[in-house]
């Protein structure tokens, strides 16, 4: 029986490095959660991951998993009991992208990345994550099996909430994922959550997410989303930098992201823009500041509905 069927528009992948990315580009790109006869979970991982033929991976994979599935909301979320192993992939990863975030993120990320101060040798519980993230914007966390549809992830934004996985990638890739997981959630998210700025535009998103009721307004709303939270980039001291989790969190898209086909901040061209998961962006959406993006993003999440996405979509058309 399947516990839910997932929308994976959303949540972005990350090749990090190209020639890992060859390695594995028949890897399936999002792992289904499954309950088993006996009611245990299980993940389905598909024969291209980096943890496919390793049982103690998949083995962690499933009680993480579980975790989350046995999650009742309001209250402690159940603790993964990460190996020495896995924070050590933790902390290489929060090194390298700490080097990385200090050319190429925008003033505003780093700012809120030394405000919430998270632990740089340790995988931090999504409980202690919302713990300190509370009393800086009110957000917290919700533990994910696996990916959330696209409705139930949004509409909590509103409310201060983000799901999120808790598993990392496998030990033997470390600088690579082919899906998020608590690296792209924590160190890509939460440092962004930790903005009063930023976390306004997320809580705009869940809003927006709400008002509308069509399919394709929804997608719309999501699609504006990965081109800006996930993947946005600014004018940012007198350069090209990264706001968006997506790139904050990918080891080589960082590097990349100047070189891509960067267009003007347009409110139709992203809501209808395609996009593909499973390579780095080629196409990415400027802001000429923090305040251009928040008078057009953020204007259009607070007042859009399903009449003024659809006339927008017809523009295009």
């Amino acid at each position: 029986m399947r516990i839910a069927q997932y929308n994976w528009l959303l949540l972005p992948t990350f090749p990090d490095i190209a020639v890992i990315s060859l390695m594995f580009e028949e890897a399936q790109y999002f792992a289904p959660v499954s309950t088993r006869d006996d009611g245990s979970i299980e993940v389905e991982l598909g024969a291209g991951h980096p943890g496919f033929a390793d049982p103690v991976y998949r083995a962690r994979r499933n009680a993480i998993a579980a975790l989350a599935v046995g999650y009742v909301p309001g209250t402690p979320i159940p603790t993964a009991e990460y190996t020495d192993q896995e924070h050590e992939v933790w902390a290489l990863v929060s090194r390298e992208l700490g080097r990385k975030h200090r050319e190429y993120a925008t003033a505003e990320y780093l700012r809120a990345a030394e405000r919430l101060g998270l632990p740089a040798e340790r995988i931090p519980q999504l409980q202690e994550v919302g713990e300190l993230l509370e009393p800086l914007t009110g957000f917290r966390y919700v533990p994910a099996a696996g990916l959330v549809p696209l409705r139930d992830f949004y509409g909590v934004l509103a409310d201060g909430l983000f799901h999120s996985t808790q598993y990392i990638r496998h030990h033997s890739t470390p600088l690579y994922t082919p899906e998020p997981d608590v690296i792209h959630e924590v160190i890509g998210h939460a440092n962004a959550l930790a903005s009063d700025r930023y976390s306004r535009l997320y809580r705009l998103a869940g809003a927006a997410a709400r008002r509308v009721e069509g399919k394709e307004a929804l997608e719309f709303i999501s699609k504006i989303f990965w081109f800006t939270m996930e993947f946005g980039v600014m004018t940012d001291q007198g350069e090209l930098r990264a706001y968006g989790a997506g790139i904050l969190s990918s080891y080589g898209e960082i590097e990349e992201f100047r070189g891509m086909d960067i267009r003007p901040l347009d409110i139709a061209a992203m809501g209808t823009t395609h996009y593909d998961i499973t390579k780095y962006q080629d196409v990415l959406f400027r802001a000429e500041s923090l305040e251009h993006l928040e008078d057009i993003v953020g204007g259009f999440w607070a007042t859009c509905d399903d009449e003024v996405i659809a006339r927008l979509i017809a523009d295009v058309r």
